[in-house]
């Protein structure tokens, strides 16, 4: 199994949040001050914890998870976590939410996950962390067709440094170009930037908290037949792929997807997307501090440029 970077645009998702007042949906606006400035701030800080989690995924799924089951490890990271979170939060979702959340738990679980982890195991992680990379880009290009809101120049082009700067950060020239592992790739990039904007279009219907449970339960249920089908039940787990599992489904899954749902209500779609580039720098300390990998000049560029195009994107979200 290759692959020690998670493309941090592909390893989570969005939900539901506050519905949002039109200057921040688009990204326009004058520049806030004093206390909103502090509450955007605090809001980026809390939405970025969760691409920073979900750097470790890839990771963790190469060390820890048992070779080439993709579908078991979907359905375990999404299944106890939304149990959990269902019986905590005792609610359901109420009218028009009962088609939406659906729809979202497929384009953020139900469909992404298997794809994200069929992707690490067929892709280098520095190919899957530059494809993951792509997503502002599509979240811009999803933003005009279903809100009618443009993304300005500068932010647009703070997106594509940012991909330079992942494809600097983390390929090689060794790195294999698997076709089916790409196309899953990229496939799984798409229904994350068309769930950012179908949030954004919906507004909310629950807190981020219950909107997750439920997600997260839906897209179980339906993972769970494909994969007793499709792979069956391990003969038996390792301390180590329980390890995984739990980590991956707590830490990953259960207590960063609703930090970013909240994001997704309170912060423009292209600020949430530029934040997936927070990962693979993310990805590549860890890999230094844990793991005693040295970086090349180059992958010290290219981290700089990553960390820059999100404070630049940003910075000129709120300014244009």
């Amino acid at each position: 199994m290759q692959g020690t970077h998670v493309p941090a645009g592909m390893s989570g998702a969005t939900g539901a949040s506050g519905t949002p007042g039109a200057d921040r949906a688009s990204g326009r606006g004058t520049a806030a001050k004093g206390p909103a400035a502090g509450s955007d701030v605090k809001d980026l800080l809390l939405t970025a914890l969760a691409p920073a989690s979900w750097a470790t995924v890839y990771s963790v799924t190469a060390a820890l998870l048992p070779d080439n089951r993709p579908m078991l490890a979907a359905t375990l990271r999404a299944l106890p976590a939304g149990l959990v979170l269902l019986a905590y939060n005792r609610k359901l979702p109420h009218g028009s939410w009962w088609w939406k959340s659906t729809v979202l738990a497929i384009l953020n679980f139900g469909a992404f996950l298997p794809l994200v982890f069929f992707a690490a195991y067929r892709l280098p992680g520095g190919v899957a962390a530059t494809i993951g990379a792509v997503q502002p880009l599509m979240v811009a290009g999803f933003s005009l067709l279903v809100l009618r809101v443009r993304t300005s120049p500068p932010v647009l082009l703070a997106a594509v440094a940012g991909v330079g700067g992942v494809a600097l950060m983390t390929l090689t020239g060794r790195a294999a170009l698997d076709p089916l592992g790409v196309a899953a790739a990229l496939l799984a990039v798409g229904l994350i930037g068309l769930s950012i904007v179908l949030t954004k279009k919906w507004g909310s219907g629950e807190s981020p908290l219950v909107m997750t449970g439920w997600q997260l339960t839906v897209a179980g249920v339906l993972l769970t037949p494909f994969t007793l089908l499709g792979e069956g039940l391990p003969s038996h787990l390792t301390g180590a792929n329980i390890a995984g599992y739990a980590y991956i489904g707590v830490v990953a899954t259960a207590a960063a997807y609703p930090l970013f749902f909240r994001g997704i209500g309170r912060l423009a779609p292209t600020s949430v997307s530029l934040l997936s580039l927070v990962g693979p720098p993310v990805a590549a300390v860890i890999g230094v501090v844990a793991m005693d990998q040295v970086l090349t000049v180059w992958q010290v560029v290219g981290l700089v440029v990553a960390l820059a195009a999100v404070v630049a994107g940003q910075a000129l979200g709120r300014k244009s």
